[in-house]
């Protein structure tokens, strides 16, 4: 189809052409951001823990008044949550994904304390801990009986030793880019070095998501926390968690004086908890770009009506002429891609300098480029569908009738 014809016409109607084009330019800049964010988003959200967060139950008790030996009734609790029916392991963490404790400690590969270091999330767990957690070692062995301790010998030691120490794969790899941290040693707990024997393949850290790199690397310790630091974690069947949530509550109350159950939840709840907001953005975000969207199709059906109507004359004398009806919606397609074509080009210049502002505001990573022609093809789609409906009315005008409208 010959455009110059329908580059004229536009020339004839810059205000109108220029407010679709410019409805469409920032449409497009926009919508390209705003997928991007809602991509993040979503990511951000099945980013996997490590954990098998189905089957996880985690309870956190408060103690009122002193206790005696506060590691001796921890370890008496697990007994009793682990004799519980349909209770496939039981363990105590100081923290885990999606919890509100968090403990951080810094590694370095060299005994100098003025080396170099990583800052890595540090998990406190006793017996049983992998498989509780569900968590899966890529390299190595769990730690052995005789290398835990309780947290109280080991911070009143005069010479506190680690015998051993678990990465996860993103640690290893940061401290040993080599690939030769299992066996290796890496210090961190007084003077002793600590010996890497083994690699899990996911672990997140407790508030996972966040843009501070050491949120990334984590590590486990064989070192048993008391129940004033930490949480009871308990493996079950998905069908059976509310049951063995119940019962594992009122067997620790029974077990011990001066205690209350402080929480008691699903990792499955606290994790749709921590991404909350998240998801809340995600709806938000989607929100503007259908409204976006929406106020952009009228637009345009607005004006390829308002065309249709101005051009009946134009219509009819083409009709007349030996026009068929296809040629007359081609016309009004090809008007409609034009003007597209040029609020795109516009759109995606804004939406990369969005991205550059976002970037420089929040620290925010750019926006990829395959994400503008996705935005392109998406407002090329809308303007053909807009535009359809007016393009089949003035298409089945007939020649008289359009004549004599005119």
């Amino acid at each position: 189809m010959d455009i110059l014809p329908i580059l004229a016409t536009l020339k004839r109607h810059k205000t109108a052409s220029g407010l679709i084009v410019l409805q469409i330019a920032l449409t497009c800049a926009i919508v390209c951001n705003a997928l991007f964010l809602i991509l993040q988003r979503i990511e951000k959200i099945n980013e996997p823990s490590g954990l098998a967060d189905q089957e996880i139950i985690a309870l956190n008790l408060g103690g009122i008044g002193p206790i005696e030996n506060p590691h001796a009734l921890t370890h008496s609790d697990l007994q009793v949550l682990r004799a519980l029916p349909q209770v496939k392991e039981a363990s105590f963490l100081n923290q885990f994904p999606f919890s509100d404790h968090m403990t951080m400690s810094g590694m370095r590969t060299q005994e100098k304390e003025d080396s170099e270091s990583v800052v890595a999330s540090t998990y406190l767990a006793s017996e049983g801990w992998l498989k509780t957690t569900g968590l899966r070692l890529i390299a190595g062995r769990d730690f052995e009986a005789d290398e835990y301790q309780n947290q109280n010998d080991f911070e009143t030691a005069q010479t506190p030793v680690v015998p051993a120490i678990i990465l996860n794969r993103e640690m290893a790899q940061k401290m040993f880019p080599k690939g030769d941290a299992l066996g290796n040693v890496v210090y961190g707990f007084g003077d002793k070095p600590v010996r890497v024997i083994g690699i899990l393949e996911t672990l997140a850290s407790s508030q996972p998501g966040g843009k501070d790199e050491s949120l990334r690397y984590n590590m486990v310790l064989p070192i048993r926390a008391s129940f004033r630091n930490g949480y009871y974690l308990l493996r079950t069947d998905p069908a059976k968690r509310d049951e063995v949530s119940k019962a594992a509550a009122a067997a620790l109350s029974k077990n011990g004086p001066n205690r209350i159950v402080v929480e008691n939840r699903l990792m499955s709840d606290m994790r749709d908890r921590y991404y909350r907001q998240d998801r809340s953005m995600i709806h938000l975000l989607a929100g503007v770009c259908l409204a976006l969207l929406v106020v952009t199709a009228f637009g345009i059906v607005g004006l390829a009506s308002f065309w249709v109507q101005q051009r009946t004359r134009m219509i009819g004398t083409r009709r007349a002429l030996g026009a068929t009806r296809g040629q007359i919606l081609r016309y009004f397609q090809t008007e409609n891609f034009i003007l597209s074509t040029v609020g795109i080009v516009l759109g995606m210049g804004a939406a990369y300098g969005i991205s550059v502002a976002l970037m420089k505001q929040y620290a925010m990573p750019p926006l990829p480029l395959a994400f503008l022609p996705l935005g392109a093809l998406i407002l090329w789609g809308l303007g053909q569908l807009a535009v359809l409906a007016p393009a089949r009315r003035a298409a089945a005008l007939p020649p008289v009738a359009a004549l004599r409208g005119a």
